[in-house]
């Protein structure tokens, strides 16, 4: 086989990868992510500190398989769930805390913003079914 043909094979099977659907864990019935802290209409100034909780689940670093944990995604205004069925994206508005962490500090632009969370397994997938906070909206000054 040519570089050429091997390198074909290899870019085919990225994209193969990449569009696929993903097996999702099972989550703990009745568990529940929430943003302690700040509050639903919390006028705030930048940098938040946003605060987690979670309840009938418990915490786990990103890449570890352990039964009934997960870690945690915070999503800063989307509008739109993302995929159920694939590792969410990591960007500026997808924060991964995949070190396990139960808190972040994020610089917001003045303004209107919403958070929500959302636990994803060892490869970032979101659980099923899903564990997502409510919107929290806070208006930055």
């Amino acid at each position: 086989m040519s570089v050429q043909s091997i390198f074909i094979v290899v870019i085919s099977g990225f994209f193969l990868v990449a569009g696929s659907s993903f097996a999702r864990t099972i989550s703990p019935e009745g568990a529940q992510a929430y943003i302690i802290s700040p509050i639903n209409g919390e006028v705030a100034t930048s940098p938040v500190i946003v605060k987690f909780g979670l309840k009938g689940m418990g915490v786990a670093p990103a890449g570890i398989d352990k039964s009934n944990t997960g870690h945690h995604h915070l999503l800063i205004d989307v509008a739109n769930s993302p995929a159920l069925d694939k590792p969410l994206p990591a960007n500026a508005n997808h924060k991964h805390l995949g070190g396990g962490q139960t808190e972040i500090t994020v610089e917001l632009s003045p303004g209107k913003h919403t958070l929500q969370l959302i636990m994803g397994d060892k490869n970032h997938v979101p659980h099923n079914p899903s564990v997502m906070s409510e919107i929290t909206t806070i208006i930055v000054k």
